[in-house]
């Protein structure tokens, strides 16, 4: 059984397609503090190795928005920037180079502050997320409501936000109504429903630690979900995200809304470090791998720079570097192949791991693989300097706008 889906716009987080006849993606977003690079990157494989289509960072200060610009070419999805109260962090992070903005237009008030992320986001075909949210609502709008949180206040408060982007002729948006209460949440995201045809993100916020977060998220979105309202979800529990990312992916499973699959494969998006065609070994690997019908995450990376620690949750993967590739189980080097060798030893270790399991793959690591790997590291970093990505030059961009 599939549920009739409501019509809407249909946007381009990146490259993943929101709205419309798409699928309804999986999002969560990381705790570490976005400045934290290798930290945060390390969370974003794990989320995406998890099922989560798009990932949220927050961009709360400078050093966020620098991190941000480290981050973006290195994600292996798309990256949503979350604002707070200072508009010249959006910019920061569209210079960033973000996927997304996620505005809150009760953090955010002034109308010309508005408008100017509005127009820059229009001029780079970025889209922004109006994310209202029932604890932060403006106060005008808290106390024209009796002092109370309600649906109506939630859709006028993202109404008056789609206001202000009209004035610019901006409409690349999608909007959340959030609350903690759930039969609040329903409403608001009902209501907002008949208002609008723009693609809904859904969430119950703050929703708590699991067993009860997972419920009450659940009960929400699974409701307006069947109903055909959503287009993208997200589990806000006080947990590992990595929990939110599964319970996503479960979600849409469970109401047949994502096709359930054997192989999680995730890839790097390719980057200035990259030493083979990723797109191409990724579907060939793929091709191979589907084959064998087996539940397990894999990850192919373009470079053994930054590719086994940003992908060491998933199962298995490869990373290429100087003509060979380095193999790797849960983060750990257990062979190095010939470049052409690749695909044929993620099929060979695949079966290894799915019948022996993580532990005995581990330990069936051949000597001095480990060693050959960080040499070949070593060797690419000498080569290719701390900055293969040109991210300094965005950053630079950043920090000439306070001077302008």
């Amino acid at each position: 059984m599939t549920f009739a889906r409501r019509k809407t716009r249909q946007i381009m987080v990146g490259d993943v397609l929101v709205g419309g006849d798409a699928p309804i993606s999986v999002q969560s977003m990381t705790t570490t503090k976005t400045a934290d690079v290798e930290g945060t990157l390390v969370q974003i494989y794990a989320l995406a190795a998890a099922g989560a289509d798009i990932v949220r960072c927050t961009c709360n200060d400078r050093e966020a928005a620098e991190g941000l610009a480290h981050i973006v070419p290195r994600s292996p999805v798309p990256i949503i920037a979350d604002i707070h109260n200072q508009y010249r962090r959006a910019l920061e992070a569209l210079d960033a180079g973000v996927a997304c903005l996620r505005l809150n237009p009760g953090n955010i008030t002034n109308p010309e502050h508005i408008k100017t992320v509005a127009r820059e986001c229009k001029d780079r075909g970025v889209p922004i997320r109006i994310g209202v949210n029932g604890g932060s609502l403006d106060k005008s709008l808290y106390k024209k409501y009796g002092g109370r949180i309600t649906a109506e206040a939630m859709v006028e408060s993202a109404q008056r936000e789609l206001d202000y982007f009209r004035e610019v002729d901006f409409d690349d948006v999608k909007i959340s109504v959030k609350a903690s209460n759930v039969p609040l949440m329903i409403d608001a995201y009902r209501q907002l429903a008949d208002a609008v045809d723009y693609p809904l993100h859904l969430g119950v916020t703050e929703a708590g630690p699991p067993p009860a977060g997972l419920i009450k998220s659940t009960a929400g979105m699974a409701t307006l979900l069947a109903e055909g309202i959503g287009d993208t979800i997200r589990y806000s529990l006080t947990a590992d995200p990595v929990e939110e990312a599964r319970a996503g992916r479960q979600l849409l499973e469970a109401l047949g809304l994502r096709e359930r699959k054997g192989l999680d494969l995730i890839a790097c998006p390719s980057c200035g470090r990259a030493e083979v065609d990723v797109i191409e070994v990724a579907n060939a690997a793929q091709n191979a791998l589907s084959q064998l019908n087996i539940p397990i995450q894999v990850a192919v990376m373009g470079c053994v720079v930054n590719g086994p620690g940003e992908a060491r949750e998933a199962d298995l993967g490869i990373a290429a570097g100087r003509k060979r590739g380095h193999l790797f189980v849960k983060g750990r080097v257990v062979k190095v192949v010939k470049e052409d060798e690749m695909v044929g030893a993620l099929v060979e270790w695949a079966k290894i791991v799915n019948e022996e399991g993580v532990e005995e793959a581990q330990a069936r690591a051949e000597a001095g693989a480990a060693e050959a790997a960080e040499a070949d590291r070593a060797a690419l970093l000498d080569e290719q300097g701390s900055d293969a990505n040109q991210d300094e030059v965005r950053i630079e961009l950043m920090r000439k706008r306070d001077d302008t």
